[in-house]
């Protein structure tokens, strides 16, 4: 028998060798989480799996990025159509103060005596009153008056017309002496929180904010929620500043509320390993403007891995809203939901992939994929075969001894 041969021989023993016993020792070996075989074999049912979640992939052009682009800056149109948006005039209150005062043409009526110099004057003023829970104030001669949800002028009419058969030709002059009903509160991350009344001419939201001192946080990571009428309703506050439309009128009882919400987008893939960046955890990234671009997001995460990355297959994944896709001529009536998943393809080997990915503004949420390239698998295969060949041509050295 040759001497290769026996080496050869007891390379492949020693090999089995090891195989066997690694495969008896694996309850022994340390191991952070059950592996896949433990999970599978530990299931009380195991379910069929799904066919692969369908979705658009779309090499990026000036067409798409043109159309993704446009979606992304017309966000917006909740403010706008907020039921009572079109409210300016401010009305009676709940607790609010009312001032009334009466006036008549000429002495000997129902407020005022005949007798001369008893008092000057042709008016008198009703002491101030708080609206009641009901929504009323009482008026001599005039009862109950119903203020509540009424303007100042509604409700001097109401007196006028009451009093009229009684007093010399009424008039009557009705003011909100204090407001504190007709309040709205603005609240979180503002710098002073506050609960002030409207003025009679109204209030906008990013009035509102601005008494209260501001927002604490930049806008494209400020959420503004308005809570009207029992319903809620939010925008980003980078929304509200570049859609004037967006900045509500707000109505008494609105509760104005900012968070600190951070957008953020996530990078896998062939960029560098955790922690080479910023840190521990460098696959979860916050925006740091109001539109950031695929290349300055990539940027943050360190760009590309030299040497794994596949320059021609990067990828940004989002979900798509159907009349989106449509525009671009695209048939999505497959897709049972109102949104579609798609793929943004994008080829850096090529300047113009370069180009367009600074001009691709990113969404909260997005993710960004960066692809190996198929000789880093070939690199891998190797390196684990390298691997396992030293440790037997080590294991038969001894063996030989």
């Amino acid at each position: 028998m040759s001497k290769t041969f026996c080496g050869g021989a007891i390379r492949l023993s020693a090999f089995a060798t090891l195989s066997f016993a690694l495969a008896g020792c694996a309850g022994f070996l340390p191991q952070d989480a059950p592996t896949a075989a433990a999970v599978k074999s530990n299931a009380a049912l195991i379910t069929q799996p799904t066919a692969p979640l369908p979705y658009v992939l779309m090499p990026a052009n000036l067409n798409v990025m043109r159309a993704t682009n446009s979606f992304t800056d017309g966000g917006g149109g909740v403010f706008s159509r907020l039921p009572g948006g079109n409210y300016r005039d401010v009305t009676i209150g709940v607790g609010d103060i009312v001032s009334v005062t009466v006036y008549e043409a000429q002495a000997g009526g129902l407020f005022i005596p005949r007798e001369a110099g008893v008092r000057p004057g042709n008016f008198v003023d009703i002491p101030r009153q708080q609206v009641d829970q009901s929504g009323n104030i009482n008026i001599p001669y005039a009862g109950a008056v119903k203020v509540a949800g009424l303007t100042p002028r509604a409700v001097s009419g109401i007196i006028r017309e009451r009093l009229k058969d009684r007093a010399i030709d009424p008039q009557v002059v009705v003011a909100v002496a204090e407001q504190r009903g007709n309040q709205v509160s603005v609240l979180g991350e503002v710098n002073s929180p506050l609960r002030f009344p409207i003025d009679p001419g109204g209030i906008h939201l990013m009035s509102a904010i601005a008494r209260s001192g501001g927002p604490k946080y930049p806008s494209y990571e400020t959420r503004v929620t308005i809570k009207r009428n029992g319903g809620t309703y939010e925008e980003s506050m980078s929304t509200v500043v570049q859609h004037p439309n967006e900045d509500a009128l707000l109505r008494p009882g609105d509760v104005v509320y900012l968070a600190r919400i951070p957008r953020v987008y996530m990078v896998f893939g062939s960029t560098p390993s955790p922690g080479a960046v910023g840190g521990v955890n460098n696959r979860r990234f916050t925006f740091e403007n109001d539109q950031m671009s695929l290349a300055e997001a990539l940027a943050k995460a360190g760009g590309l891995d030299g040497s794994r990355a596949d320059s021609r297959s990067i990828y940004v994944l989002r979900f798509e809203p159907k009349s989106m896709l449509e525009n671009l001529g695209l048939d999505v009536a497959r897709f049972p939901t109102k949104t579609v998943p798609a793929a943004y393809a994008f080829d850096f080997a090529k300047p113009d992939g370069m180009f367009l990915s600074d001009t691709f503004k990113m969404r909260d949420r997005d993710v960004i994929v960066v692809s190996e390239s198929p000789a880093t698998e070939i690199v891998k295969a190797m390196t684990v075969l390298n691997s396992v060949t030293t440790n037997a041509d080590n294991i038969s050295a001894t063996v030989a001894r």
